[in-house]
C-alpha cells in the first residue's frame, strides 16, 4: 500500500478508470445475474429480523423460516398488484367511454387545427393514416419487445425470491466468510461495514415505504377532491413509480393526464398539473429528505449521474437499485481510509465529515485569503 501511495497521481488515475471500466463491462454483461441478486440482497437485508423472529422465538428451523418470511413477503406484493389489477378491470369496463370521450376530443383537436392553420380534416385523416400505416408495419417488433421484457421481467422476480430464500438461509455463513477474507486486525472495521450496511439498508427501505404510502395517500386526496375517475388506482400508480426518482412522477403524470383527457373535461389536466407539481414539491422538500434522504447520505449531482448510468446498464431496474448501491459504496469508502475521499465525493455536503487536518489547512488559507484582501483594500485606500 506504501508504494502505490508513491505513485504519481496520473497513474492512480489511471488504475481507477481501469477498474471503473471492468466493474462497468461486467455489470452490463452479468445483467440477468446481478439484478435479481442485489435485489435479492436488498430483501434480504430488511426481511431478516422477521426471520430471527421466527427462528429464535418460535423455533422454526432456519430453512422453513427463510422460505416462510419470503413467501410472506411475495404474498404483500401479490396483494398490491391484485389491487392494482382490479382497478384495471374496472377501467377496462368503460372503454366504451373512453373511446367516445377521445374521439370527441379528436374532433375538436382537428376544428381547432383546421380553424387555426387551415388545414383540412381531409388532409389531417391523410397524414394519419399514413402514420399508422408504418406504426402497423413494426407493430410485430414492438409485441416482440413486450413479450421480451414481460418474460425477463417474469425471470427476474423468480431468480430474486429464489436469491432471498438462500441468503436468508447462509446469511451467518456469507458474513463468516467477509471476516475470514480479511486480516483479524481489520474485524472492526469489516464489523462497522457490515452493521452500517444493514442499518442503512433497512432504513432506507422502510423510509422508501413509507415514501410510497404518504406519497399515495396525497395523490388520493388531491385526486378525490378534483373529482378525477378512479383516484385509487391512479394514487396507487403514482405512489409505486414515485419510488423510481425523477421519471416515475413524470410517468405517472402522463398516465394521470391521459385518463383525466379521456374521462373529463379538458379544463381538469391543468388543475392535475398543479396537485401533480404540490405533491412533488412536497414529496421532494418534505418527505424525501427526511424520511429517506436522511437514510442516504449521497449528494444530488451524483444520484442524477447514477440514475443516467443505471438506466444505460440495466434499465429501469437500474434506475431503481442506482441510490442503494451508491449508499452501499459510501459506506464502504467511508470506512477504508485509501477511499474516503471517494466516499467524501460522493457523499452529501453537509452531512458528510471530512479530515480534520484538511479542515484546519481550509480554515488557514481561508483565513489567509481574508488578510490579503483586507491589505488589498487598504493599499487602494
Amino acid at each position: 500500500m506504501e508504494v502505490i501511495n508513491k505513485w504519481p497521481f496520473y497513474l492512480k488515475l489511471a488504475c481507477s478508470l481501469l477498474i471503473i471500466i471492468c466493474l462497468s463491462i461486467i455489470s452490463i454483461i452479468g445483467k440477468q445475474i446481478l439484478v435479481p441478486l442485489i435485489l435479492g440482497f436488498l430483501i434480504s437485508i430488511l426481511l431478516t429480523p422477521l426471520c430471527d423472529f421466527f427462528e429464535k422465538f418460535l423455533f422454526i428451523p432456519r430453512a422453513i423460516a427463510s422460505i416462510i418470511t419470503t413467501l410472506l413477503f411475495a404474498s404483500l406484493i401479490l396483494g398490491i398488484i391484485y389491487l392494482i389489477v382490479l382497478q384495471l378491470a374496472e377501467m377496462a369496463n368503460e372503454w366504451p367511454t373512453f373511446q367516445k370521450q377521445i374521439i370527441d376530443a379528436f374532433n375538436s383537436i382537428q376544428r381547432w387545427i383546421h380553424h387555426n392553420f387551415g388545414v383540412n380534416s381531409r388532409t389531417q385523416l391523410d397524414y394519419l393514416s399514413q402514420n399508422i400505416k408504418s406504426t402497423i408495419e413494426t407493430s410485430t417488433v414492438v409485441i416482440e419487445k413486450v413479450i421480451s421484457i414481460v418474460s425477463s421481467a417474469a425471470i427476474t422476480t423468480v431468480f430474486t425470491f429464489l436469491y432471498v430464500v438462500f441468503l436468508l438461509i447462509y446469511r451467518r455463513h456469507l458474513v463468516k466468510f467477509l471476516y475470514y477474507v480479511f486480516d483479524s486486525t481489520k474485524h472492526d472495521q469489516v464489523f462497522n461495514v457490515i452493521t452500517a450496511i444493514q442499518k442503512v439498508v433497512k432504513q432506507y427501505l422502510i423510509g422508501l415505504f413509507l415514501q410510497m404510502i404518504i406519497v399515495s395517500v396525497l395523490a388520493f386526496i388531491a385526486f378525490t377532491i378534483l373529482g378525477l375517475k378512479y383516484s385509487f388506482i391512479l394514487a396507487l400508480l403514482t405512489g409505486v413509480l414515485n419510488i423510481i426518482p425523477y421519471v416515475g412522477i413524470t410517468i405517472s403524470l402522463i398516465i394521470t393526464t391521459i385518463i383525466t383527457f379521456a374521462t373529463m373535461s379538458s379544463a381538469k389536466v391543468f388543475f392535475i398539473l398543479i396537485a401533480f407539481a404540490v405533491v412533488h414539491a412536497i414529496d421532494g422538500n418534505i418527505i424525501m429528505p427526511q424520511i429517506v434522504g436522511s437514510k442516504v447520505k449521497v449528494n444530488s449531482l451524483v444520484v442524477v449521474i447514477g440514475l443516467v448510468i443505471g438506466e444505460m446498464a440495466w434499465g429501469i431496474m437500474g434506475m431503481f437499485l442506482s441510490i442503494p448501491i451508491l449508499a452501499l459504496m459510501k459506506i464502504v469508502f467511508d470506512n477504508i481510509d485509501d477511499l474516503k475521499p471517494w466516499g467524501y465525493l460522493i457523499g452529501d455536503v453537509e452531512e458528510t465529515e471530512i479530515d480534520e487536518s484538511l479542515n484546519e489547512f481550509l480554515a488557514r488559507k481561508r483565513k489567509e485569503k481574508k488578510k490579503k484582501g483586507f491589505r488589498r483594500f487598504f493599499k487602494k485606500k
